[in-house]
């Protein structure tokens, strides 16, 4: 029997008053498989990323995540996707450790994986102060351990490298990887990072698509065109 899709997207648009987000747009993605999106700003990535998380209801078309129809079934998936977005959605008052630990409870994830995600991210030393006190950089690694802790069958990724130094982008590049278990979604406008990344790379232009292909068949030239 075929393997079913993690996400099929059919003929989705999604509109904001009379202006079209998106229109028309499709694609398959296997698992451990990802996609890039590229395109300027209001092309429609965010919001493409958005209803994928169930965030946001699509107008037109059907989305299929991991089995279920969104957004009637939207209850059934969301403990099984992993969003870093521009929201953080972590509690500023809380410290580290009691946002991961809130996370942990509420998908039944052991107490123990807490210590050794804040390991992973290399915030063990600030785990037990408050996240108001954390700079952008600090809070973007925290944002990705909070997403990555229930081991998430889908990974949507907005931007996931903003606010980060070199040193901090290295360490989190591995953490937020492809791997065969993992299905990725990366909204960027880093052609370099995004055609690393991607196995399959989409084009967006005013909400709909120019093109869908192999990255390596994506030229730098091609991806810039869609911010001319």
């Amino acid at each position: 029997m075929p393997e079913s899709p993690t996400v099929s997207v059919s003929n989705l648009s999604r509109y904001y008053g009379e202006r079209a987000a998106l229109e028309d747009v499709s694609f398959d993605l296997f698992r451990g498989q990802t996609l890039v999106v590229f395109g300027a700003n209001g092309a429609g990535k965010s919001t493409l990323l958005r209803i994928l998380a169930t965030l946001l209801r699509p107008h037109d078309g059907q989305v299929r995540v991991l089995g279920e129809d969104i957004p009637k079934d939207s209850w059934a998936v969301r403990g099984r996707i992993g969003l870093i977005g521009h929201d953080a959605m972590l509690y500023r008052d809380l410290t580290a450790r009691e946002n991961l630990r809130f996370t942990a409870k509420l998908h039944r994830v052991e107490d123990s994986e807490v210590d050794r995600i804040l390991e992973r991210v290399e915030l063990v030393d600030r785990a037990d102060e408050p996240v108001r006190t954390f700079s952008k950089g600090m809070i973007q690694r925290l944002a990705a351990a909070r997403a990555m802790l229930p081991d998430p069958e889908l990974l949507l990724l907005d931007e996931p490298l903003a606010n980060l130094d070199p040193g901090a982008a290295m360490l989190l590049e591995p953490f937020i990887g492809a791997a065969p278990h993992h299905t990725r979604l990366i909204v960027t406008h880093d052609i370099e990072y995004g055609l690393k990344e991607g196995d399959f790379a989409l084009g967006l232009k005013r909400g709909r698509t120019e093109w869908l292909q192999s990255t390596d068949r994506v030229t730098d030239a091609e991806a810039r065109k869609l911010y001319a």
